[in-house]
């Protein structure tokens, strides 16, 4: 494609590669100053929907937005590539029709989910607590949102979508988003972003907290532009965040920089040294069972970037 920079035709690694060259690209905030780095659970869970969201036979990930009656959008309306996300659901929670049911599509990330009107770009929204966490946090421009959340593996049975009971559901990232633009919803003129409106945060009451966070919309290096989101389709081990061998999904394994130390103070809502247990290069942590938005202030630019490469090549399917 004309005026795009990737380094692989593969769309899966190519996806990655924006997420690497985003934590790069000179004038991103890495120079001398810090980025923020924000794990934010986001998709179906145990509370949150019933049941976690699928892992399809061939590996992608297909995150299933919460429900939130609200919103303008039904689970009939979203697609996952060729799949219609009322029937998937339906048949997952055995039966019950989700057809007609509001879906909370938040973040939004891929332009094939749903008819666009000219303009679109991936945002997320956020409010009330979590988003007042984002704000003491002190989260800007640049700084990048890695989402995750729960996922077990399906299979089809006479045609019928059902989760593998010899499999567990584990917490994966999924999706990213490099913060672009801040948006406080209440403060947006009524003819401001007409192809943003169908989303969630716009169906709600006057909120001095609601918030966008739009992608950054374009990023060049060397005349070459790349984008600022997307999600990764294809399950890897090098995205998984439950330690392998945990019984329980919230046992986590993240690289060291994300664990409190005299030089940091590590990983928001985690920084009590008991949640953390040190092996190596790695450490294991007992993450916490709810919250939204976890945010981590890189200081040590060469470990998230060492990191950030491991995504990328977590997708070199």
């Amino acid at each position: 494609m004309p005026g795009l920079l990737f380094w692989s035709l593969d769309p899966v690694i190519a996806a990655v590669e924006i997420l690497y060259l985003h934590a790069i690209l000179p004038g991103t905030r890495l120079g001398n100053e810090t980025m923020r780095i924000i794990l934010s659970r986001k998709g179906f869970d145990s509370s949150a929907g019933g049941f976690p969201s699928p892992i399809l036979p061939d590996g992608r990930l297909c995150s299933l937005p919460i429900p939130d009656e609200l919103s303008p959008v039904r689970y009939g309306d979203i697609a996952y590539e060729g799949i219609n996300l009322g029937d998937l659901i339906g048949q997952l929670g055995v039966g019950h029709s989700w057809d007609h049911k509001g879906a909370h599509l938040d973040p939004d990330l891929r332009l094939d989910a749903l008819p666009r009107v000219d303009g679109w770009k991936p945002m997320l929204g956020q409010s009330g607590s979590a988003q007042g966490h984002l704000r003491n946090e002190g989260v800007a421009a640049g700084d990048l949102f890695l989402f995750f959340g729960s996922f077990r593996a399906v299979y089809k049975v006479k045609g019928v979508w059902r989760f593998d009971p010899g499999q567990t559901p584990r917490q994966i990232i999924w999706g990213w988003l490099r913060v672009g633009e801040i948006l406080k919803v209440d403060e947006l003129p009524r003819e401001a972003l007409p192809w943003a409106r169908y989303h969630p945060h716009f169906a709600y009451g006057r909120d001095p907290g609601n918030t966008l966070y739009l992608a950054a919309d374009l990023l060049s290096l060397d005349g070459a532009t790349v984008s600022g989101a997307g999600t990764f389709p294809v399950l890897d081990d090098r995205l998984v965040l439950t330690a392998p061998g945990s019984r329980m999904q919230t046992q986590w394994q993240l690289p060291a920089f994300f664990a409190p130390s005299e030089e940091s103070p590590g990983l928001s809502y985690h920084r009590r040294l008991d949640r953390w247990e040190s092996a190596g290069d790695i450490y294991r942590l007992s993450s916490a069972y709810r919250g939204q938005e976890f945010v981590v202030d890189v200081r040590d630019k060469e470990a998230p970037m060492k990191w950030l490469r491991t995504l990328l090549a977590a997708a070199s399917h």
